[in-house]
Order: C-alpha cells, then sequence, then structure tokens
C-alpha cells in the first residue's frame, strides 16, 4: 500500500501511529487483521445472543432449547435462529404457538416444568 492509503486508514489512531509512516503501517495492517477476525466472530457471537433468547422465550413455556428445535425440525418448520429470536421478544402470541406445536411434536416436551416463582421478601415488624 502506498503513503497516502495507509495515512487514510490510519486517520483517528493515537499518538505517531496517524502520522508516521512505519508505526502507521504497523498498526493499520494489525487493525486489518483485527477487523478480519472478527467479521466471523461477529456471526459467532450472534447466532450465541439468538439462541440465549429462544432459550430464554422457550423455558418461559416449560420446554428447553434443544427439545424445541427438535421439535420445529419434526414438524419441518424452517425457521432460523434469528427469526425466533425476533418472535419471542416481539410476537410472545405466535412464539407461544410455535411453542405449542413443538411440544406436540417430540414425545420429550411433553412433560410441563415451569420454572419456580421467586416470592417476594417479606419483613415482620
Amino acid at each position: 500500500m502506498n503513503k497516502g492509503k495507509i495515512f487514510k486508514l490510519a486517520k483517528g489512531f493515537r499518538g505517531r501511529a496517524k502520522n508516521c509512516i512505519r508505526i502507521a503501517r504497523e498498526r493499520v495492517e494489525k487493525a486489518l487483521q483485527y477487523s478480519y477476525r472478527d467479521r466471523r466472530n461477529k456471526k459467532r457471537d450472534m447466532r450465541s445472543l439468538w439462541i440465549q433468547r429462544i432459550n430464554a422465550g422457550t423455558r418461559q413455556h416449560g420446554v428447553n432449547y434443544g427439545n424445541f428445535m427438535h421439535g420445529l425440525m419434526k414438524e419441518n418448520i424452517q425457521l432460523n435462529r434469528k427469526v425466533l429470536s425476533e418472535l419471542s421478544m416481539h410476537e410472545p402470541y405466535s412464539f407461544k404457538s410455535l411453542v405449542d406445536i413443538s411440544r406436540t411434536a417430540f414425545p420429550g416436551n411433553k412433560h410441563i416444568v415451569f420454572p419456580p416463582k421467586k416470592e417476594g421478601i417479606s419483613i415482620n415488624v
């Protein structure tokens, strides 16, 4: 890369990394390595976030994530995890119907175990 391109990419860096060519070249190379790596990590992080949201939504209805996804697969419902997480957050009634369909499709979902309710602490004076 030529000098102008390096300095253009190094704009906003701190110290001599923005105006000394040797340091700027090293910093820009490292920054490009980080951006390449993190474009892949971003996909991984988003998928795990979607799975956490789906799991939280299904556990409210007494089913865990694995059994829910297996039930959807058996019913041939092909919604990806991104759409399922959006449904669990913004469309709870639609998501509950999907949980019910999954529950009927997979025998492991029959046992409904709701999480225990947390009761408030009462202080007697």
